[in-house]
């Protein structure tokens, strides 16, 4: 078994952490970098990932998730939130720093700008908002893995009131909406019914169709 698998089979989502472990910084990095380099719907990067480490902070959100305790005992809280709209100022800024950063710029790129430029901003904010955040859900996938890599708890939590956490996290001034929530952490040696189970996922034939 590679350790890719070996790890993700190890992973879990983590129902209680032991609020006295922190993971250190060169492994919260590295996981956030793997989500930085994550691929995007045009390279547009249409989220950020906020790191919530107050603790007034995460006392005031964690009631809006049902009062999961990972909110506040895991060692680090990832939100993820998504850009509210596309606008043609957010998709210049990537173009432009693309061309930057490549020192050249590229006649069949610049016609795609303009075509997501005559495409994105005409659409409603909302239908833009959900394709933003099925970005996101793509960079949640690589911190799950990442963290499992480095043997580092984790949960995707979905359960919680993304109005009452933009309002926390004052995301509406910064022209984002919260998606999904990932704490980090170390399980707890005692009280998390999850952590003994058996892992069950439908089997490969009944996951995986290959059509040849």
């Amino acid at each position: 078994m590679s350790d890719v698998i070996s790890n993700l089979t190890w992973r879990y989502a983590t129902k209680k952490y032991d609020p006295s472990k922190v993971v250190t910084q060169d492994k919260v990095d590295l996981i956030l970098e793997a989500i930085r380099l994550t691929a995007t719907s045009s390279g547009l990067q249409p989220y950020e990932v906020l790191v919530v480490t107050n603790p007034a902070l995460r006392e005031q959100i964690k009631p809006h998730a049902w009062n999961q305790s990972q909110i506040t005992d895991s060692s680090h809280l990832l939100v993820f939130a998504a850009w509210d709209n596309y606008t043609a100022e957010r998709i210049n800024q990537m173009f432009d720093l693309t061309n930057e950063i490549r020192g050249f710029k590229n006649e069949g790129w610049e016609n795609y700008r303009a075509m997501l430029l005559n495409t994105y901003p005409q659409r409603d904010a909302e239908t833009n908002f959900q394709h933003a955040a099925r970005q996101a859900y793509i960079g949640l996938g690589s911190a799950l893995i990442a963290a499992a890599e480095l043997k580092v708890d984790s949960t995707p939590i979905e359960g919680f009131d993304p109005a009452k956490v933009d309002e926390i996290l004052n995301l509406k001034q910064k022209g984002l909406r919260s998606v999904v929530l990932m704490p980090l952490g170390y399980r707890a040696d005692e009280g998390d019914w999850l952590v003994n189970l058996t892992k069950v996922r439908r089997s490969r034939e009944q996951f995986v169709t290959e059509i040849n």
